[in-house]
């Protein structure tokens, strides 16, 4: 098979052109999503099909080549990404059959005082960045939906809710791989990949602030807000703190851990001496339940109740931990993969500098976010099965098997939709769709100080991952910031950060949300509530970026 160059000026010899026609794809997908109302599945078939056309007319990909890399991206929605959905959705039901997710929720209800707009903020922002900081891969959208649902907050608030407490804690996901991604494919020595962090540490927390106090809004508007004000302020000020000082001045891989377990632990202190007003008045204007948490002692919680409903995410937390944290364990573990050469890809294809493209499949088949939720599943099963309270905790296999088939068969349209979606994503990166658009941006002078966090922004959109952004921007990034006199490690930071907001108009992202809170082919209008919100915080991270180019530089500090 003949090799394929990827040229970002291929139509008509512009590199503007070029990137004109390489958007149609995704505007193809949001016009189907939100113009005909089509379900996300069909958007991302269209979609797919119209990317296809580009790469094969427009960039003269071969054909065989451009459906290869549609099917390279689905293998890869498939395992791992809907591997870890599956799982991670599947391990909240276990705690939901063994009865335990009531428990869970009345130690929520207890430490809230029944207000359900501080219990978000706790799970969808705090607990959910823990998740993020261990697993990512979306499986905090799927997990704390489920559980922002089982307050009793309606399907669309909860999924916006989710999305959007789920964008400062991405950059610093997975044990911070964007950030080291950015840093291995920057070329950037070990030093350097720091202060990529550093700068991250600057950005982010501006963000991390403000998310509490949103969440309130979105759950219960501005008197919503006034009422819980001391609440998301002590959660966001500490997390941001935290975030700030963790990438700054320690290991910038556990940032999240340590943001989300500092800001946790001043909630609980700040909730021991203050509680919100008003609770009964709130849950009736929302149309909730009364709470038990108001009722002094009506509902009697003892200790071990509450030690088994939290020990399921506790298991995740050590699992996680253990896979992704040190060495050695790590090491040992990245033995166990698959990975082999993707069919006629490997070796045929180039990138705009004449260097082969790996096109690779590997799959850890344990140490991956999947497979830990899996064993982390298992563990508490079993867990679960032996410690049941003579029977009134009762759980069986056969309920945890027949929870996994219902999932799966749940979730059966988001799946198809994440692969497509993937495939999609894949054949705009391999055919040079994704880096001309890249390129247009990077060729805009001085002003690209400013719009540097829209490439991670677009990539995320497009990708789902803030890691897989980095690696398809971070040489270009690099590269302007030569070009420009720029500092790269600010702009690989902007990258970066641009991916986190993008996260949650990912048509990824929305079908992880929808499977969760029971809204599969209504994406739309869940993307309608996020997206203003997307823009809204790619412009302020745009501003923050610009003044550390200038006036802030001291917040972007060069290591040569």
């Amino acid at each position: 098979m003949d090799q394929f160059q990827v040229f970002t000026d291929a139509i008509g010899g512009s590199v503007g052109l070029s990137a004109l026609v390489s958007t149609l794809p995704l505007l193809t997908f949001f016009i189907m999503l939100l113009g005909f109302k089509a379900r996300a599945h069909t958007s991302g078939a269209v979609a797919l099909v119209v990317a296809l056309l580009v790469a094969i007319l427009g960039f003269n990909m071969p054909t065989t080549m451009a459906i290869s890399s549609a099917f390279r991206g689905g293998l890869f929605g498939l395992f791992p990404i809907v591997f870890v959905i599956l799982t991670a959705i599947w391990f909240y039901q276990i705690t939901v059959a063994s009865g335990r997710f009531e428990d869970l929720r009345l130690v929520f209800d207890k430490m809230g005082n029944g207000d359900v707009r501080i219990q978000a903020m706790l799970i969808a922002f705090c607990f959910g960045g823990l998740l993020e900081a261990l697993a990512g891969f979306g499986a905090p959208v799927a997990i704390t939906a489920t559980m922002i649902l089982a307050l009793g907050i309606p399907p669309l608030k909860a999924a916006t809710v989710v999305l959007i407490a789920n964008t400062a804690p991405v950059a610093f996901g997975a044990v911070a791989i964007p950030i080291t991604t950015a840093g291995d494919v920057g070329g950037r020595t070990l030093e350097q990949t720091e202060n990529i962090a550093a700068i991250v540490g600057h950005q982010t927390p501006f963000l991390a602030f403000f998310v509490p106090f949103i969440i309130a809004l979105l759950i219960d508007g501005w008197r919503g807000v006034r009422e819980t004000a001391p609440a998301a302020g002590v959660i966001g000020l500490t997390f941001a703190i935290a975030q700030w000082w963790t990438s700054n001045h320690f290991a910038y891989q556990l940032t999240d851990v340590i943001a989300c377990i500092v800001a946790l632990g001043a909630a609980f202190v700040l909730l021991h001496f203050w509680q919100s007003r008003g609770v009964d008045a709130m849950r009736k204007r929302l149309g909730l339940e009364h709470s038990a948490a108001t009722d002094g002692d009506e509902v009697e919680l003892p200790s071990n109740r509450v030690f088994m409903a939290l020990l399921p995410y506790a298991v995740v937390v050590v699992v996680f931990g253990l896979a992704n944290l040190g060495t050695a364990i790590p090491t040992w573990l990245k033995q166990f993969k698959i990975s082999f050469p993707w069919p006629g890809l490997d070796g045929n294809l180039l990138n705009s500098a004449g260097d082969p493209v790996n096109s690779d499949y590997s799959f850890a088949y344990i140490n991956n976010p999947g497979s830990l939720m899996v064993i982390s599943a298992l563990i508490v099963t079993v867990l679960y099965m032996v410690f049941n309270e003579n029977g009134r905790y009762k759980l069986t296999w056969g309920q945890v098997g027949k929870e996994f088939v219902e999932t799966a068969w749940k979730m059966r349209w988001s799946a198809l939709t994440i692969v497509l979606v993937l495939a999609l994503a894949y054949v705009m990166n391999y055919s040079g769709q994704t880096v001309t658009i890249g390129e247009f941006f990077a060729n805009l002078g001085p002003a690209f100080a400013f719009f540097s966090p829209v490439l991670g922004w677009v990539g995320v959109a497009v990708t789902g991952s803030d890691t897989s952004a980095n690696a398809l921007f971070a040489n270009l990034q690099v590269t302007a910031a030569n070009n420009l006199g720029l500092n790269p490690d600010l702009l690989l930071a902007a990258n970066t950060t641009g991916g986190v907001v993008g996260k949650m108009i990912s048509p990824q992202s929305l079908a992880i949300a929808a499977t969760a809170v029971n809204m599969e082919g209504k994406e739309s209008e869940i993307f309608k509530k996020v997206v203003g919100w997307s823009f809204g915080f790619l412009v302020a991270v745009c501003v923050i970026v610009f003044l550390q180019s200038n006036v802030l530089s001291a917040l972007a500090p060069v290591v040569p």
